[in-house]
């Protein structure tokens, strides 16, 4: 039994007769007469057990954007239901509205439509919906909960492809699309010319010489078709929010960056989420299915609180891969404690790849460092200076066991990873 506002003010207006007759046998009398009226009213009313519930559930959203649902409740019983229905969406599925009005005759079918804006990614989820039924005189009524489980997938926002045509452009020019090839870097064949004046002799081809009787010289260009593996460490550390954002977003919004820039160079591109155990891999997708299949298998994906287990690591990758490739370690640089299981396992991976570890930082640290005004606050500043000088040892460390270090805040450091990634192109790196 439910009962409503009128139930109590009509509970309320009991202290009438005891004012007018001055006996307690009035309010009695009263309480007697308004429970009566309300199992009358609960006896009128509708049963809310008699519905059926169904849900039109949307595609996946990316997070940010803003989607709808729809419910649909059919009344299978002899009675017109009129009350309230409580659609309990989880908090972080933004719903605009969660509680509606209804009236639904019977054997028709009654929709509404709720506006859903998540702001967090994964699969944001609605267990029940509860219905209250709603009596003719407005006192009192039936409440049940029906159990309707709805999952509308939440994506990665991906907001960093804003950066995408940019470095897509200096990947044209690298390829010689846009402008004239660049010679003498890479390892990959391009083409034969005449020699001239300067040309390095070992690039001289002998055999194309001694059909022109000429000397002709090879040129080269950055080799394509290499393979870029990405490991993005899921564990405790990147459950942290830097900017209100989780660093494991921050790490999946890198990911993409990269991935679908690489896979425009014509790399094959693997990924892998991990802690102490793979929480999520692609491998062998290419083209337009790559960053689909990314997104698809990164939105389930939250932080685990346990330590990440990096000593997996280099056979995770010689799994994936046995040629020499470019290999992305997207995880927190912040204690040497910490870091210790990263710095061992590093070594293995430099040995045969080439290695890049990817890191957030903080920008709240710098302002924090430079802020002293009074006694809190030099505190404050001490605290983030130690944190600081801790993440410049342990990038130290990284680069003397044959990783190079990037790092940057949650909007910089995507674009960060993408030009280091064009820098080894430009190199003849990879």
């Amino acid at each position: 039994m439910a009962v409503t506002g009128w139930f109590v003010a009509l509970v309320a207006l009991g202290v009438v007769p005891i004012v007018a007759t001055g006996s307690a046998w009035a309010l009695v009398g009263w309480l007697v007469l308004v429970l009566a009226l309300g199992a009358l009213d609960v006896a009128l009313a509708a049963s809310p057990r008699l519905l059926r519930i169904r849900r039109e559930l949307p595609g996946p959203v990316r997070l940010g954007e803003t989607t709808s649902a729809e419910l649909v409740v059919v009344n299978e019983g002899r009675r017109t239901l009129r009350g309230v229905v409580r659609d309990a969406w989880q908090p972080s599925a933004g719903a605009a509205v969660t509680r509606r009005a209804l009236v639904v005759r019977p054997g028709r079918a009654w929709r509404a439509t709720t506006t859903l804006t998540p702001f967090r990614r994964g699969e944001r989820r609605a267990e029940e919906v509860t219905v209250r039924s709603i009596g003719p005189l407005r006192l009192a009524g039936r409440q049940a909960g029906h159990a309707v489980p709805g999952v509308v997938r939440v994506l990665p926002r991906f907001s960093s492809r804003r950066h995408l045509p940019s470095r897509l452009a200096r990947l044209r020019e690298l390829d010689g699309r846009t402008s004239v090839m660049i010679r003498g870097q890479g390892t990959e064949f391009d083409s034969l010319r005449e020699y001239v004046r300067g040309d390095d002799v070992r690039s001289i081809d002998w055999r194309a010489t001694a059909r022109r009787s000429d000397l002709v010289v090879r040129t080269w260009r950055p080799e394509r078709d290499r393979r870029v593996v990405i490991v993005v460490d899921s564990g405790r550390t990147s459950a942290a929010r830097i900017d209100d954002e989780p660093r494991l977003d921050t790490a999946f919004e890198s990911a993409l960056l990269l991935g679908a820039l690489a896979s425009r160079a014509g790399d094959h591109v693997d990924l892998v989420v991990v802690d102490r155990r793979v929480r999520g891999r692609v491998q062998g997708a290419t083209g337009a299915a790559l960053l689909s299949t990314m997104v698809e298998t990164m939105a389930p994906i939250e932080p685990e609180l346990v330590e990440t287990d990096w000593s997996t690591v280099p056979a995770l990758v010689r799994s994936v891969t046995t040629q020499r490739s470019l290999v992305v370690l997207v995880t927190p640089v912040d204690s040497p404690g910490s870091a210790r299981s990263l710095l061992a396992a590093v070594p293995q991976l430099s040995r045969r790849h080439l290695v890049v570890v990817a890191s957030v930082t903080d920008p709240d640290l710098a302002v924090a460092a430079v802020t002293r005004t009074n006694r809190d606050e030099v505190y404050r500043a001490a605290a983030a200076e130690r944190a600081r000088l801790d993440v410049a040892r342990v990038a130290a460390a990284l680069g003397q066991v044959g990783a190079d270090v990037v790092s940057g805040s949650p909007a910089d450091l995507p674009p960060a990873l993408a030009d280091r990634y064009l820098a080894y192109k430009a190199a003849g790196r990879l």
